[in-house]
């Protein structure tokens, strides 16, 4: 019983302190590094990657319960992004 009140409350404590929030999404604008949108949301969940003739695209998501944020980068500059509730 005290492991899973002590599993529910560390749960609770990571989820309160989760950086993916909307007061953090109107941080982030384009043209940002992105060094400096991971310093505002931390580390995405989810990314995927290409290049081609010496473009780099990276598509990144953040998931935070219903609450996700997704960013565009070329070559490393924020080219776009959307907040979807």
């Amino acid at each position: 019983m005290i492991k899973r009140v002590c599993f529910g409350l560390l749960l609770l404590l990571l989820v309160a302190c989760s950086k993916i929030t909307a007061e953090n999404y109107q941080k982030i604008s384009t043209g940002m590094s992105r060094i400096e949108v991971v310093a505002v949301l931390g580390e995405p969940n989810s990314t995927e990657s290409a290049s081609l003739l010496g473009i780099e695209g990276e598509s990144a998501v953040w998931q935070n319960g219903d609450l996700q944020i997704k960013a565009l980068f070329v070559n490393q500059k924020l080219w776009s992004h959307t907040m979807v509730k």
